[in-house]
């Protein structure tokens, strides 16, 4: 993680903005947001544009914009090859995940594109269940926009916060040792990640 961490602090900015982006928009777009870290991409932007490797708002822009637009996509994958993408490999060690997306798509709606942007699994295949379910497109990209918004910026500030403590260890004990406590902190965010998907999980079944 701190061989990451170093590797991001020390490309471009607009290789920054070029990584976070695709990153968060092939999460949704590619239908594989559970092997592509969207999330993890988009908190690593935040805390490059606190370092001043990235602008903020040029991290906030593209990651809301990547969000909604891959969002975007993966309707229009689900819209026209749902089923086959459906029907996937990839996907046969998660069909009881699966099953509850769709479970969760019917009872919510609309809102479940909003909500699900929350949840790692969610967030990769809620855009072509709603497309797959006919979902009208003007309905979907309300929730979407919507969700990208909120979830964009959320997760990129929580970044930025991170990048905040960063830079006071960096200061306190020199770059190797932050490095080391920023990457031990993003770890326990991760871990947080998981336990909350975990809960939510059990309060949609």
């Amino acid at each position: 993680m701190s061989g990451l961490l170093n590797h991001v602090l020390t490309v471009p900015g607009w290789a920054v903005l070029a990584l976070v982006g695709a990153l968060v928009f092939a999460e949704d777009a590619l239908f594989i947001g559970f092997v592509l870290p969207g999330e993890t991409a988009a908190v690593l932007g935040g805390v490059a544009a606190k370092l001043g490797h990235a602008a903020l708002w040029g991290v906030l822009l593209t990651v809301v914009a990547a969000a909604i637009i891959g969002d975007s996509v993966g309707y229009e994958v689900g819209r026209t090859i749902g089923p086959r993408v459906l029907r996937m490999r990839l996907l046969d060690k998660r069909r009881s995940r699966l099953d509850d997306a769709r479970e969760f798509l019917a009872r919510r709606g609309g809102s479940a594109v909003f909500l699900g942007r929350w949840v790692a699994f969610f967030r990769a295949v809620m855009p072509a269940l709603a497309g797959t379910a006919r979902m009208r497109y003007p309905k979907f990209l309300v929730f979407n926009a919507a969700g990208g918004l909120v979830w964009g910026t959320a997760v990129v500030l929580l970044g930025y916060a991170a990048g905040a403590s960063y830079a006071t260890v960096e200061k306190t004990v020199g770059r190797g040792a932050a490095l080391v406590v920023l990457a031990i902190a993003l770890v326990a965010l991760l871990v947080w990640r998981i336990r909350s998907h975990r809960r939510e999980r059990q309060l949609t079944s």
